[in-house]
């Protein structure tokens, strides 16, 4: 006897869900993944904005000033 003999997909209530459930939903690991790529992705994104502004405001070099 097996035990997938008795599991009848028709009642298989496990993974149901109703309106008004408020658990979360379970974390796959493929989610964990793409959140922690997203993550590294943004970090680098603000590290060249940052490298970007900080050229872009700076101050200008003397030798650039006077030939204003």
């Amino acid at each position: 006897m097996k035990l997938n003999e008795f599991y009848d997909p028709q009642n298989d209530r496990s993974v149901t869900r109703d309106f008004d459930d408020t658990r979360k939903t379970k974390i796959t690991l493929e989610t964990l993944n793409k959140l922690r790529k997203y993550r590294e992705l943004k970090k680098k994104e603000n590290i060249e904005q940052a490298e970007f502004a900080s050229i872009m405001y700076s101050k200008a070099q003397e030798s650039d000033a006077g030939a204003l």
